[in-house]
């Protein structure tokens, strides 16, 4: 079977897409949302009331650094002088993990943040990451947020490179680790946003987004994966390539670890063959992220983050189709590998709930659920919720830009589960 593409869409037939995302967004996911919020409400709530916590000085903080200076007297910095300036807060760290998709992996993560301007109004913040596991796959990140305040620009972009033999299950919800299918290919992302602030955090934006991939190949086992795979995915390369309007909302002063705010964002991408792309294809990805203090006294936060990612027309290559950990910062989907449920349409929600271990704040833990479905039009009715949860442990490596180190131990349905690093908060 093969796929028509064709060069527009009907207004009348576009209308018709935005309207059942419409439905799909803010009825048929509600009730996932609502009992992972009411679930960790309850579990903020049901806890002994504490003492009021005042907010302490970040001097009266403790981090990893610190730590390092009064054990080693290594005189990483001098914090006064960080205090009163605008230079760059530096974090970096070696890292060795362990995942069901890479198995044992050497990471080193970086986080820059710092301010563009003396108003010290919100943190810009650069997030270079590069990787290497025992199956011989080794891949880089680098994510950039940069605010020019004076300019009221926001600069957005994910550039990143990935030589990545794995594997991927088919499409859809009922697969099975068994599905497995072995895929190898190189792949480079290059997205890149230009928003302008309309008003005080809210931008509009425009921006280019390229997908390439080649030496694309598989395991020759036939079964469903392969059959799907081969349908969509034609030859040894793909190419999708669009510009993307854009719309978002951000009231939160620090994006690697949000205290309180709301971040909204939404794009729209017409992947189009006059810019490169194999097909025309159109994608709507929808990212909404709330964060509150919990008790209002406390420096406990509940974080919620809703995210859909949706095909209105046109059929993507294999490689492209929307898929649980290959959101923008690979974080959706904790207890499950990269690429473990796909399909046209993907719908995501989560609840984690932070809250610090030590008074100095240098040891914090979190406990989180998420739920994903994935369906193959976007008017499907929701058949199947595919659950996951776990719990962590954060190390604050940087006192002054609040960057903090996250492992945590997710697991999910079937089996399935795994450790995840993070420099900055998931979400």
């Amino acid at each position: 079977m093969t796929f028509s593409h064709k060069n527009s869409v009907p207004k009348h037939c576009f209308n018709k897409h935005i309207v059942r995302l419409i439905n799909c967004f803010f009825f048929k996911t509600v009730v996932s949302s609502v009992l992972l919020m009411f679930f960790l409400c309850s579990v903020a709530l049901g806890q002994s009331e504490k003492p009021v916590i005042r907010e302490s000085l970040p001097a009266k903080q403790k981090d990893f650094v610190d730590i390092l200076d009064g054990t080693f007297k290594f005189h990483l910095r001098k914090d006064s002088a960080l205090l009163k300036s605008n230079k760059p807060l530096f974090s970096i760290i070696p890292i060795i993990g362990y995942s069901l998709q890479s198995g044992f992996t050497g990471a080193l993560v970086t986080n820059t943040s710092f301010y563009t301007d003396s108003s010290r109004n919100k943190f810009s913040n650069i997030i270079l990451n590069g990787y290497y596991s025992e199956y011989h796959q080794y891949w880089f990140i680098c994510n950039t947020n940069i605010f020019l305040d004076k300019l009221k620009l926001h600069l957005s972009g994910d550039a990143r490179y990935y030589k990545f033999p794995t594997n991927t299950f088919g499409l859809g919800t009922r697969s099975s680790l068994a599905d497995a299918l072995a895929i190898e290919y190189s792949y480079l992302r290059i997205y890149q946003i230009v928003f302008r602030e309309l008003v005080p955090n809210l931008f509009a934006g425009i921006g280019y987004n390229l997908d390439y991939h080649w030496n694309i190949s598989t395991s020759s086992v036939p079964g469903r994966a392969l059959a799907e795979f081969d349908k969509l995915e034609k030859g040894t390369r793909s190419v999708s390539s669009g510009i993307s309007l854009n719309a978002q909302f951000d009231n939160r002063k620090n994006s690697v670890n949000p205290q309180n705010g709301t971040y909204v964002n939404v794009q729209y991408r017409p992947n189009l063959t006059l810019l490169g792309s194999d097909q025309n294809w159109q994608s709507l990805l929808i990212d909404v992220r709330h964060y509150i203090k919990l008790p209002a006294s406390s420096r406990n936060v509940l974080a919620l983050w809703y995210y859909s990612n949706i095909t209105v027309a046109g059929t993507p290559p294999y490689l492209d189709l929307p898929s649980i950990g290959w959101d923008d910062y690979s974080n959706t989907g904790r207890g499950y590998v990269p690429g473990r449920f796909t399909g046209r349409n993907l719908l995501y929600a989560e609840s984690e709930y932070r809250f610090p271990l030590t008074q100095n704040g240098l040891l914090g833990g979190v406990v989180f659920g998420n739920a994903e479905s994935v369906l193959r039009n976007i008017s499907s009715k929701i058949h199947t919720v595919i659950p996951g949860g776990g719990f962590g442990l954060r190390i604050k490596m940087n006192k002054y830009s609040n960057t903090n180190v996250a492992i945590d131990y997710g697991f999910g349905v079937g089996g399935s589960h795994g450790l995840f690093f993070n420099l900055g908060e998931v979400f």
